[in-house]
């Protein structure tokens, strides 16, 4: 199997994880919360980080709520995530394949929800209200999307500063192919 083949693996291997977490935890937190009154929080550090159940028709973090452009969002962001896989499938890095696993395992993730809902189950709620920040609820799979889309921005940032192309994105002399050793 190729090196590149492997990585895919890995992509596909952490994408299954974020998923199953993901669902699992939606799913733990819904049963939990389904014998609580409505609005019922449980603590976990004191005001700053607390578990409370919130059904979001929007996309990630709230945003478009109940808006039909959201699946416009939803699939010009999983293009872009299967167009930039597409183009660095046979170089990318396992680092690179591996943000794509969390990306694409979030959006699956809330997709899954999406479809057998109509909404998402969100549930981890971070504030500090010393200083008035109150951040949107979110679950599992957001969290994966945030994390896959900063890591990727900073790889595609970093190939761009130190002047690197993917091998796929410019063209080999014939030297280049004479003096480069085959991939398995």
């Amino acid at each position: 199997m190729s090196l590149a083949r492997q990585r895919d693996l890995a992509m596909v291997g952490l994408g299954l994880l974020i998923i199953i977490l993901d669902q699992l935890t939606k799913h733990w937190v819904v049963s939990y919360f389904s014998t609580k009154p409505e609005g019922y929080t449980v603590p976990i550090l004191g005001q700053v980080l607390s578990l409370e159940l919130v059904r979001n028709p929007g996309v990630a973090f709230s945003l478009l709520e109940d808006q039909t452009v959201m699946f416009l969002f939803i699939a010009i962001a999983i293009g872009v995530i299967v167009y930039l896989y597409w183009r660095s499938r046979e170089t990318g890095s396992l680092a690179l394949k591996l943000t794509f696993g969390l990306v694409l395992g979030g959006a699956i993730g809330n997709l899954i929800d999406r479809f057998s809902h109509s909404y998402v189950v969100d549930f981890i709620h971070f504030q500090i209200p010393a200083i008035h920040f109150d951040f949107a609820v979110f679950n599992v799979a957001d969290s994966a999307i945030s994390i896959g889309v900063v890591l990727l921005a900073f790889m595609i940032w970093r190939m761009g500063t130190e002047g690197e192309r993917p091998t796929s994105s410019r063209r080999l002399s014939a030297s280049d192919t004479a003096e480069t050793p085959a991939e398995d």
